[in-house]
């Protein structure tokens, strides 16, 4: 392992942490229950003519193909139990990827699938490693599982160093394009990495991937120790199917599936299996909705910059931007009086920050009509 380069101040983290004060009070919880500290997932309010700019949904609707394999789906055959290894779907997502059926593993979201990675592969006797400004369920199922863990901090710019991995560690998680900050590692440095670190299980979450960055799954033929997690929620616009999966060798995927038949045998249930597939049927749709999603990310871009604000450069559906002048939370709040929602991450590296999902056109025409006043009013 390399150690050339000088190596940045480290958060070191053995669980279980401090419990949270306000869950210590119901006598019949667990102790796992009262020192959990858990995810904070995107809000979804019911607001009147709103412009949710929060969680990272598509502005468009599925694909055609999946809508009707849905519609075909809803039959007399819901009373059986779906195919448990999700057969069809697995294939169609080989095909997709060009590796084996035997090297796709499929869950209930990415985040089941990375939950379920914690437990069968990234819990070693070594730390895990990764960013400490990452998808903030990292730590979470750290915490869950006993993962002890370290934060690698991103450099000045919000980036991740490869350079900074190369240290003693039990395994590595890297999202890819990270999130929330939207930035994207060439698939050549993922190479660097797995070629420096041959010994360790190496997880790539690319939940963005279809965006501007480009996967790592072309290496999982040389690299044994490498999955690679991707979502159907973001680009496929599957969000509410709940469909995840993972490519790697077929010892990894035996982990998986391991983990998964201790814990929930049929997580796709038959309905999302015929969307998912149906999905991957339709590659033009696919193709153009994701091109229309990086124009408009563009055009978020250009019309935040005008105003102003530094927006990171983003390989994502997504854009991270501060404005130098005005408070994150701030900007936030008066944004959602007017009916628009973005999401704001009160930590010290992010509390400048928004995260700012790219919608329609008129969404944006709202966005920025929207901070115009904020601005124009302070």
């Amino acid at each position: 392992m390399s150690s050339r380069l000088a190596k940045p101040a480290l958060q070191w983290h053995k669980p279980p942490l401090d419990p949270d004060p306000d869950a210590t009070m119901n006598p019949f919880w667990s102790q796992i229950a009262h020192e959990l500290s858990p995810y904070v997932p995107g809000e979804q309010p019911r607001i009147t003519n709103l412009v949710k700019l929060n969680t990272n949904e598509s502005p468009f609707g599925p694909s055609p193909l999946a809508l009707d394999a849905m519609r075909a789906a809803l039959a007399d055959s819901l009373r059986l139990y779906p195919d448990p290894e999700a057969t069809e779907l697995r294939e169609a997502l080989a095909a997709h990827h060009g590796v084996k059926a035997e090297q796709v593993f499929v869950g209930n979201g990415s985040d089941e699938v990375l939950a379920h990675a914690f437990v069968a592969l990234l819990k070693q006797p070594k730390p895990l490693l990764f960013p400490d400004v990452t998808y903030s369920f990292y730590p979470v199922w750290a915490q869950l599982f006993g993962v002890a863990f370290e934060t690698v901090p991103l450099d000045d710019g919000m980036r991740v160093r490869i350079e900074d991995y190369w240290r003693e560690a039990g395994s590595i998680v890297i999202a890819n394009p990270n999130a929330p900050t939207g930035i994207a590692l060439p698939r050549a440095e993922i190479g660097r990495l797995l070629k420096d670190r041959p010994d360790i299980p190496v997880v790539i979450d690319e939940a963005y991937v279809d965006f501007g960055g480009e996967s790592a799954a072309p290496l999982i033929a040389d690299h044994p120790n490498l999955l690679v997690v991707q979502t159907m929620s973001k680009s496929r616009a599957l969000a509410g199917l709940r469909v995840g999966y993972a490519l790697g060798d077929v010892g990894l995927i035996e982990a998986l599936t391991r983990v998964k038949d201790s814990f929930n045998s049929y997580p796709l249930g038959r309905i999302a299996q015929a969307g998912a597939t149906a999905s991957l049927r339709d590659d033009t749709y696919f193709r153009e909705t994701c091109a229309r999603i990086i124009a408009g990310r563009e055009a978020m871009t250009r019309e935040l910059t005008k105003l102003g604000f530094v927006v990171l450069p983003s390989s994502t559906n997504f854009v991270f931007a501060r404005h130098p002048a005005q408070d994150g939370a701030k900007l936030a709040a008066a944004l959602r009086e007017r009916a628009v929602l973005v999401r704001h991450f009160n930590k010290p590296r992010t509390a400048p920050w928004l995260r700012i999902t790219v919608g329609t056109e008129d969404d944006t025409r709202r966005l920025i009509e929207s901070l115009v006043d904020v601005l124009t009013d302070r």
